[in-house]
């Protein structure tokens, strides 16, 4: 069957089954209610890879089998019906938000439910090995797993070796599945959440004021666009190329998005920063950027970090804490910057898989750590046989989201840094994940219950921030030759550029109906065309560009030292600490699960464009040369680098799926204050 078609087919299955893993997620974000909710199946079962021509016969009887089995709301369709209630502006519920312990007494799991799916686990032989209130792990043979699931456990042949998966769906009885939300792990493949979204870069943070090139050296990067012409390169894609913007820093980027005109600072919020393991010397490091940048360190109390090293694993897979280090200094530093007053919570994952990431998420909401929540990482979900996203995941990742919703806790993530992520952006792309399959979107930003943040390059026409124009964050990249004299490839292959496009996973959410083009919402990034409207991301767009990266201070062992990084993992925390500010504005209201209110103030953004009218150029190329020094052979090292354009994402006026509905503003931020106005 074709991939469209057997997609249409999973799609019209499991809208009649409330716990269906992706799919049936998908649906049930957008409708008003669960469905079909004394169904006895449970739909976390057999994955697509797992097909009859591979299968290669029965697991063993006596083969040892690990699973997590998480528990189900006790009022699934209540939470749902109260996390849109809670969110929507034109709803009479609006912002009356429940406690972490009035949303866990309503809707988090029931303690009999849990006890009978526990008893009915352990009735069958399975021992559990790990339990709390939201999930149990449970061991024991796959004769026992098969009498509990009621399934059969086969091996079957992939392009990564041989994998165990149920043949078919699981089910257990009605007094059982009433408290069992989902079963991961089933399917015997170890599934990471990929990659952080950021990419350092080899610039200088900043050059002396009133500098000017010399002959024979390495230009230096501009404290604001245009401010120097590369010169003795061959024409690029216009007369003289701009050398590369260097990194900026709070200040300037506080005064480029209306931050600085509002005096808003974040003051009673708190922003909750989520990625894997954690530095060793995040607040000192925090503390020196800050101050070298003339901004204020955290106070004493404003900083706090949940982290467990003696719980980390996975460390060789996930590229350890050192390899986490730099996104962490990264995330904390962008919000800390837009929202100098802001309290800060770092929580890190004890590891880069699912499971631990849900984990974090569920401490953040279960003590309510903080109003906003970044995240900047993510992974895709349609990739080579037996290694693609395990879709079992979702239906509890969507229950905590939903929680913090009522809770007032909305959740950020970074939508990606590979363009529309298929097998051609990923050829050259410089944080692609070279597994895609297909052109998709990038997930949690994907989830309709999450605000994706999506990625620009900002211009500044002062050194001090002043505004000038912002474009699509989307590179294009030659090099220059050893002799001088030409760019190879001219035009460039494209490098880098922020994730975006029409979801194949998730229906189009309440939220979006009014403000997403339909030619956007039923044409998937493949160019399927769909009856069903689907989810369109991002959201809303911030600065990530590699040429025009933030400046990060960092040591984790090492001297402290700064350099430049790009990416949505910079716009993800930049966007949190604006909702913090916001938050400061409707005088410590919180905004929670954002997207609502976001949409509502369509025409309140910067609107992001390819071609920006600010340059006064049309449709003519933006490009900058990019000066790295000299090479081995003392040839010079120079990349030129056109920006704007993404890959296989456009930005235009109005909506888009590169830049969602553009980027904040001082009139942004204002509407926060403006109570009596419906915000």
């Amino acid at each position: 069957m074709p991939l469209a078609a057997q997609r249409r087919a999973r799609r019209v299955a499991a809208a009649v089954i409330p716990t269906a893993a992706l799919l049936a997620t998908a649906l049930t974000s957008a409708a008003p209610a669960d469905a079909a909710a004394t169904s006895s199946s449970i739909a976390v079962g057999h994955p697509s890879w797992a097909t009859p021509q591979a299968d290669k016969g029965a697991v063993p009887a006596a083969t040892r089998i690990t699973a997590r089995v998480y528990f189900a709301s006790q009022n699934a369709a209540g939470l749902d019906a109260y996390a849109k209630a809670v969110s929507d502006p034109s709803s009479a519920q609006y912002g009356k938000y429940l406690s972490a312990a009035q949303a866990a007494a309503k809707f988090g799991p029931s303690a009999a439910n849990s006890a009978a799916v526990k008893n009915y686990l352990t009735g069958h032989g399975l021992s559990i090995t790990a339990a709390n209130e939201h999930y149990v792990d449970v061991a024991g043979t796959a004769a026992q797993v098969e009498a509990a699931f009621n399934t059969s456990l086969h091996n079957f042949s992939t392009a990564t070796g041989v994998h165990h998966a149920p043949t078919s769906d699981l089910t257990v009885p009605d007094s059982v599945a009433k408290g069992l939300l989902s079963v991961v792990g089933l399917d015997g493949v170890q599934n990471t959440s990929a990659r952080p979204n950021s990419t350092s870069v080899s610039k200088a943070i900043g050059t002396k004021s009133g500098s000017t090139p010399a002959s024979g050296i390495p230009e230096p990067c501009s404290t604001y666009w245009g401010q120097y012409t590369a010169t003795g390169f061959p024409t690029g894609y216009t007369a003289t190329e701009p050398t590369a913007p260097c990194s900026y820093v709070p200040s300037q980027l506080r005064k480029a998005y209306g931050v600085s005109e509002t005096g808003l600072t974040g003051k009673g919020a708190t922003v909750a920063i989520v990625d894997a393991f954690g530095s060793s010397t995040m607040l000192q490091d925090a503390n020196q950027y800050a101050t070298n940048h003339g901004d204020k360190a955290f106070a004493p109390g404003q900083y706090t970090e949940y982290v467990t090293p003696a719980n980390w694993t996975n460390q060789a897979l996930c590229g350890g804490a050192q390899g986490w280090a730099p996104e962490e200094a990264l995330d904390v530093e962008m919000a800390h910057g837009y929202a100098p007053n802001a309290n800060v919570v770092y929580v890190g994952a004890n590891s880069c898989t699912d499971q631990d990431f849900l984990a974090a998420w569920q401490l953040i909401v279960d003590n309510h750590l903080a109003d906003v929540v970044s995240n900047s990482w993510g992974e895709i979900m349609h990739g080579p046989t037996a290694t693609y996203f395990d879709t079992s995941i979702i239906a509890p990742y969507e229950q905590v989201l939903k929680q913090a919703a009522v809770e007032g806790i909305g959740f950020n993530a970074s939508s990606g840094d590979c363009g529309d992520n298929s097998p051609g952006a990923a050829a050259h792309g410089a944080n692609c994940d070279p597994n895609t399959t297909e052109a998709q979107t990038q997930w949690p930003a994907s989830d309709p219950w999450v605000t994706a943040v999506g990625g620009t390059a900002l211009a500044i026409s002062s050194a001090s921030g002043t505004y000038k124009f912002e474009t699509a964050m989307g590179n294009q990249r030659s090099v220059l030759s050893p002799d001088g004299k030409s760019w190879s490839p001219f035009p460039g292959y494209w490098y880098f550029g922020g994730g975006g496009g029409t979801s194949p996973d998730f229906n189009q959410p309440w939220y979006q109906i009014f403000a997403v083009p339909s030619s956007l919402s039923h044409t998937l990034l493949t160019g399927e065309k769909t009856a069903q409207a689907h989810r369109v991301i991002p959201d809303v767009a911030m600065n990530g560009d590699l040429l025009t990266s933030v400046a990060v201070g960092i040591s984790d062992g090492s001297p402290y030292s700064e350099a430049g990084y790009g990416g949505t993992s910079v716009s993800s925390p930049s966007f949190a600490g604006i909702l913090a500010d916001a938050i400061q504005a409707q005088h410590g209201r919180p905004v929670g699960f954002a997207n609502p209110a976001l949409y509502l103030r369509q025409g309140l953004y910067t609107d992001v464009t390819a071609h920006p009218a600010a340059t006064h150029i049309g449709d003519q190329t933006l490009s900058v040369a990019y000066d790295l020094g000299y090479n081995a052979d003392g040839s010079r090292r120079v990349r030129l680098y056109s920006i704007g354009t993404d890959f296989g994402l456009n930005a235009g006026r109005g909506f888009d799926n590169a830049t969602g509905l553009g980027s904040p503003n001082a009139w942004f931020l204002w509407s926060f204050g403006l109570g009596g106005l419906g915000f």
